[in-house]
């Protein structure tokens, strides 16, 4: 099963986050399929940045959402088409 969560970056007691596509059984900083979109929550207040189209995508194969990235998703407003 495809999973869409969050992968740890950065240093000791300084987290940053990549959100990415990954087989679930992986490791949570294994290879990914594809990075769509990073979480820095040491900010005020907290930046993320989504690809919503990637998402879409991802989710529409069939790609699960973790319960952060999904309370993320939410918290960001939809794209407006054009």
């Amino acid at each position: 099963m495809v999973m869409i969560r969050l992968a740890r970056m950065g240093a000791r007691k300084q987290p940053y986050y990549r959100i990415v596509v990954i087989e679930k059984s992986r490791a949570r900083n294994g290879r990914s399929l594809e990075v769509v979109g990073t979480y820095n929550p040491r900010t005020n207040p907290a930046s993320v940045t989504l690809k919503r189209e990637r998402i879409d995508y991802w989710v529409s194969k069939g790609a699960q959402l973790s319960d952060r990235v999904a309370k993320l998703v939410a918290q960001q407003p939809a794209s407006v088409a054009a």
